[in-house]
């Protein structure tokens, strides 16, 4: 089939790889160059990168507009596919292929329509994942699902490491539908079930409430890293928290109450405490949690979140 394939991250580069390896990419839309690292050098996106390795044309826009509607319209693709574009594909762009558009989300959907599906299942402490192909519609990620797949997770994975293991599943998702789309055999039916929302996070999203059970406190924890970032307070200054594990079994600190040890610094929480073995001061670059605790002065237990 002739598709146009509109996406940014690197979530969407393996959905890319699949699709140009079996039909003709005769555009690839992604978000314009963006600043990045210290010197704030524009960067192409992982999508556009991949794109120009694999020779294919891009059309980068910040949002599709008129313009890039007529851009994209005159590519004259039979198929949309979008995995994580950052925009809104509307009317006329929505009906301008002959079967219309296609999206890959990372979410069992009705679960998790938006943004940030995989974090927000991470923090609700979700048992199941897995990805979505489903038809565009204008309603938010409400279309009629071609396929589903469940993804065993392991268990203290984080979202960065559960989205890079369901970019890779669903990619041959994707392309399954695209070849049955292709062929006339694809069937699609209506989501089933309740919907839940899960809208972009913010950084007040990654801040560990020590009140919670370590369960709570670690889900959130694994949601959150590493955007925008797990933290609590300490001093009055934020401390990032890189790399965490419960440790359940410590039931002699207080919530927010702090011990240092060899290797690790833990935190109580409403149950259970948690082990942080790297962590990140403001102002400073990411070390070891033993070291950062070793280094305070004076070295006594604190409160986190005080």
């Amino acid at each position: 089939m002739r598709l146009v394939f509109a996406g940014t991250p690197a979530v969407a580069v393996p959905t890319l790889r699949a699709l140009a390896a079996r039909h003709e990419i005769v555009g690839v839309v992604t978000r314009p160059d963006a600043p990045l690292g210290r010197k704030r050098v524009l960067t192409p996106s992982p999508v556009a990168a991949a794109a120009d390795e694999l020779g294919l044309p891009v059309v980068k826009a910040s949002r599709l507009d008129a313009e890039t509607t007529e851009r994209v319209t005159a590519l004259g693709a039979e198929l949309g596919v979008i995995v994580a574009y950052g925009g809104i594909v509307r009317e006329p762009l929505l009906s301008a292929p002959v079967h219309g558009w296609i999206n890959l989300h990372f979410s069992l959907l009705p679960a998790w329509r938006g943004a940030a599906p995989v974090q927000r299942a991470l923090i609700a402490g979700d048992s199941e994942l897995g990805v979505s192909v489903f038809q565009l519609v204008p309603e938010l990620d409400a279309g009629d699902v071609f396929a589903l797949r469940t993804v065993a997770v392991p268990a203290e994975a984080t979202a960065d490491a559960v989205l890079g293991q369901l970019a890779e599943d669903g990619a041959e998702v994707t392309a399954g539908v695209v070849g049955e789309i292709a062929a006339g055999t694809a069937s699609a039916r209506p989501q089933r079930g309740e919907a839940t929302l899960a809208p972009k996070l913010t950084l007040a999203d990654g801040e560990l409430d020590w009140s919670q059970p370590v369960a709570s406190v670690f889900a959130r924890y694994r949601g959150v890293t590493p955007e925008p970032g797990a933290h609590t307070t300490i001093d009055g200054a934020r401390l990032k928290i890189l790399a965490s594990h419960p440790a359940p079994d410590v039931r002699d600190l207080a919530p927010g109450e702090l011990r240092g040890t060899k290797s690790a610094v833990l935190v109580g929480t409403a149950e259970g405490a948690l082990e942080i073995t790297r962590v990140q001061p403001a102002g400073k670059g990411p070390m070891s949690a033993a070291d950062w605790w070793r280094g305070r002065r004076p070295a006594q237990t604190v409160r986190a979140g005080s």
